[in-house]
């Protein structure tokens, strides 16, 4: 058990664990301490000066955020001193920083803005500072407006500390200083993976995914177009935070309604398209566990992960799962399969998915992922995006009746869900797994050893009598851990300990993807999960093999799990890329 220490904040008396910091003592404590560039998830870069407080004994204010407590320490988080100084600061902030707050991504969601309202700190009373520096608009995914960057350090500290990619830095010294990619060279022409996570922990809109809702709308409002909407896992945990919902709040039918009220002629669910994955990695896993193929298979769902594979560890290419994305899948299916059922001319459809990660642009841009004959997904919309559309139509969200998704693509089971949460792609493909390989259920369809928050989860199956050791990982750090650990042991023994193994690029799972609500904690992660875990135990179907819309796309169209056609539509290969600027360099490994 942690040392206890005692220490005082504003008269009152606290205990805390030694070694724990002020702004984390006050915290526990329900004390707030003003802050701009601390979050409680990542180490603190101390840069902004704003959570200054005053220490009995000290001459100076202390920055509560990296100031350890200690025993008897007596802390003043308030007064007219530090009221002055806080102010003084944010004016240099604002001084420095491009002001557009009503037109802003981030409006009523920027730590900036909140303090300068708090703080009663105005605008229009500030000088000018600022030269306009050139907007990076390089890649398929990511914006990056160093006009809004006020220098906090949280993106540098979640791409290189959490995600180990190390595609942003701090470029120059002094008053020149200003984060950027290495060598300036722009995010297309980095190492950055397109995760968002340097996204959702921007304080201010410096980063924000590449919005595609203007070219949607004009798609919904041609007549000669047929529009088609998925949306992922994750999304049905979080859209309704947008509008002012709990967070975790489950809100399925209303988003099926709200994509109708947009105008989309058919909604359907990427759910759909989890199940048949299921069938399609679980038919691979069992195949190469029968017949000595290469193991571990690693599961390829994550785009970040996939470039992250493809730029760090080309090497084990041939471990990952060829099939595709269950958002790859379904673009290519709704321009083939689809089509034909319903007699559309596949180049009249506009398939559009909603995806609570930036990564999904970039995937849907790759140019192998276009295997209907068209580009199998044309437009990527993250969670924040299609909030935008809904809010612009005037649709009250949080209000709208429920309604379902239209059958043909739509049906899904919970192992679908749970894709959303990390360790669900795992669970979810155990369960089928287990039922192909023994014609059984698993005894328990819950499997607790993959769920919950911690960075690797590990656990042994036994599918009657056979071990299976699998691996659970997200985020890209501890995907690197569990990498080196794998790369090391086949050098060493010519294999691994492990038979299967799950990458989320994502901390959390994709409840925690790049494009969801700004500014989420793990905590508030974790309750998404949560949801996720709750509509998989109250639907009557859990198992991807149970799902009747899956048998027929097979029966009608594919044929069987693995089948030449599914292959053509449903499976992928990689490449290997430039470890400075993430180019392709070759083909790392071809189509099984």
């Amino acid at each position: 058990m942690s040392k206890m220490i005692n220490i005082n904040i504003d008269g009152k008396n606290i205990q805390v664990e030694e070694g724990k910091t002020i702004i984390e003592a006050a915290s526990a404590a329900g004390i707030n301490i003003p802050s701009l560039c601390y979050h409680q998830d990542i180490k603190p870069s101390a840069g902004c000066g704003i959570c200054v407080v005053e220490i009995e004994g000290q001459p100076q204010p202390k920055r509560a955020c990296c100031t350890p407590a200690y025993e008897g320490m007596i802390v003043r988080t308030n007064s007219v001193e530090l009221r002055n100084l806080r102010k003084m600061l944010l004016e240099l902030i604002l001084e420095d920083h491009h002001v557009d707050c009503p037109t802003c991504i981030a409006n009523n969601k920027c730590d900036l803005q909140d303090l300068a309202y708090i703080m009663g700190v105005k605008t229009e009373d500030q000088g000018v500072l600022q030269t306009k520096k050139p907007i990076d608009e390089s890649s398929v995914s990511i914006v990056r407006d160093p006009n809004k960057c006020i220098q906090c350090g949280r993106c540098v500290t979640v791409c290189n500390d959490v995600q180990t990619v190390y595609a942003l830095t701090t470029v120059n010294r002094g008053f020149e200083a200003e984060i950027n990619t290495p060598f300036s060279k722009g995010m297309a022409d980095s190492t950055c993976i397109n995760c968002g996570q340097c996204v959702v922990f921007c304080p201010t809109a410096a980063l924000t995914e590449k919005t595609h809702t203007d070219p949607v709308w004009e798609e919904l409002l041609n007549p000669k177009k047929h529009l088609v909407i998925q949306a992922a896992p994750a999304v049905r945990a979080t859209l309704g935070e947008e509008f002012g919902m709990e967070e975790g709040s489950l809100s399925v039918g209303k988003m099926y309604a709200a994509f109708r009220k947009l105008g989309f002629d058919a909604v359907f669910d990427t759910n759909f398209t989890a199940d048949l994955t299921i069938m399609e990695e679980g038919t691979e896993f069992i195949n190469r566990f029968k017949e000595g193929g290469t193991l571990p298979l690693i599961t390829s769902c994550s785009p970040g992960w996939i470039k992250f594979m493809e730029t760090f560890y080309p090497d084990l290419a041939e471990n990952v799962s060829t099939c595709k994305s269950p958002q790859q899948m379904f673009g290519a299916l709704v321009k083939t399969y689809y089509a034909e059922a319903n007699n559309i001319d596949a180049k009249d459809i506009v398939s559009v998915s909603i995806m609570p990660c930036t990564a999904k642009k970039f995937e849907a841009d790759r140019p192998e992922m276009t295997d209907s004959g068209y580009k199998d997904v044309d437009y990527v919309l993250t969670t924040r995006e299609i909030a935008r559309m809904i809010k612009e139509a005037g649709i009250d969200f949080a209000h709208l009746e429920d309604e379902k998704a239209d059958d043909f693509m739509g049906i899904y089971t919970g192992a679908a869900t749970i894709f959303g949460a990390t360790g669900g792609v795992m669970e979810a493909a155990l369960r089928s797994a287990y039922f192909l390989l023994t014609n059984e259920n698993l005894p328990s369809l819950d499997i607790e050893a993959v769920r919950g928050m911690e960075g690797i989860k590990e656990a042994e199956v036994d599918i009657k009598g056979t071990k299976v050791k699998i691996a659970v990982a997200h985020s890209l750090g501890k995907a690197r851990e569990l990498m080196d650990k794998v790369r090391q042991q086949i050098k060493e023994t010519g294999k691994s300990e492990y038979q299967f193994i799950e990458i989320m690029a994502c901390p959390g799972g994709c409840v925690g993807g790049g494009g969801q609500p700004f500014q989420s904690n793990l905590a508030a992660r974790a309750r998404r999960g949560q949801a996720l875990y709750k509509e998989d135990k109250d639907l009557k179907m859990r198992q991807s093999h149970e799902n009747p819309a899956v048998a027929a796309v097979y029966e009608k169209f594919l044929e069987s799990p693995g089948s030449k056609k599914a292959h053509k539509l449903l499976h992928t290969n990689y490449f290997q890329r430039d470890k400075m600027s993430g180019a392709v360099v070759k083909e790392a490994t071809h189509k099984h």
